[in-house]
């Protein structure tokens, strides 16, 4: 009997689903679970770990990914503003900054504003110190992606809304700032979100500075106490702690493109 190409491609499908339910089967049929748990899921040692994961480490964290997105987005429309600029040197400031900073390292860009700034400017002082230097560091790296995806926003935006306000009588700023803008950010929302995610992770980079006590991270937080411990399990509670800030943010990112899509 001749199978139809409905019933071919059902059959394919469920045959997909069984070989990943045997793989997945072989591997926990494999692993060795009591060493696992032994090495990465020992209570005792997370337990060890709290409240300072949070109080201290999580909270930096976030603060730190807060302070770089906040000087990233207004460096970023500046940039995203002069690249779209019909004054010539200004067009050729924003693309030089963009390609350098979207071709340098996060963590060279960490190393040049903690140790080449201070010998620069050895009479000055970054205001706020290490949180200063991650706001700077990452802020800038940060703003070379996005002040593209601010002016890819701009762009999509209809010529003729640019047009329409000219003719009204408005000058080329005041259309900028409300008009353009605003549909602009309401576009490039969904990228702006995953920004905030990579730098969430970039904060892992914070640790070349010299962090304190007072000022660490999740990640040098948990390796400090893996030495301490000599266990894995502070790895395993960090990742936990990167994807309760993560897994928020990558929802807020799908429910903002489903919109999107829909007002399109």
């Amino acid at each position: 009997m001749k199978l139809t190409r409905r019933r071919r491609q059902r059959l394919a499908r469920s045959a997909g689903y069984v070989v990943f339910a045997l793989v997945i089967l072989a591997v926990v049929a494999a692993a060795d679970w009591g060493t696992l748990s032994e090495a990465f899921f020992r209570l005792d040692v997370a337990r060890s770990m709290f409240p300072e994961a949070i109080t201290v480490a999580l909270r930096n964290t976030v603060f730190y990914t807060l302070m770089a997105f906040a000087f990233g987005l207004a460096l970023g429309l500046v940039l995203a503003l002069m690249r779209l600029s019909s004054v010539l040197p200004y067009r050729w400031f924003a693309t030089a900054y963009i390609e350098l900073f979207r071709g340098l390292p996060a963590l060279l860009v960490l190393f040049m504003v903690g140790y080449g700034v201070p010998l620069a400017f050895p009479d000055r002082e970054i205001p706020g110190g290490v949180y200063g230097s991650v706001t700077l560091g990452l802020g800038i790296t940060a703003a070379a992606y996005m002040a593209e995806t601010i002016r890819a926003g701009i762009q999509a935006v209809p010529k003729g809304q640019l047009e329409a306000a000219r003719t009204l009588g408005m000058s080329h700023t005041r259309a900028m700032i409300s008009i353009i803008l605003p549909q602009a950010f309401r576009i490039v929302i969904p990228p702006l979100t995953n920004e905030i995610i990579l730098l969430t992770k970039d904060t892992s980079l914070v640790y070349v500075l010299g962090v304190t006590s007072t000022t660490i991270e999740l990640t040098k937080f948990a390796g400090d106490a893996l030495n301490t411990r000599v266990n894995p399990t502070p790895l395993v509670v960090a990742g936990l702690l990167y994807l309760v800030i993560t897994l928020p943010l990558g929802q807020v990112v799908r429910y903002l493109e489903r919109r999107a899509a829909r007002e399109r």
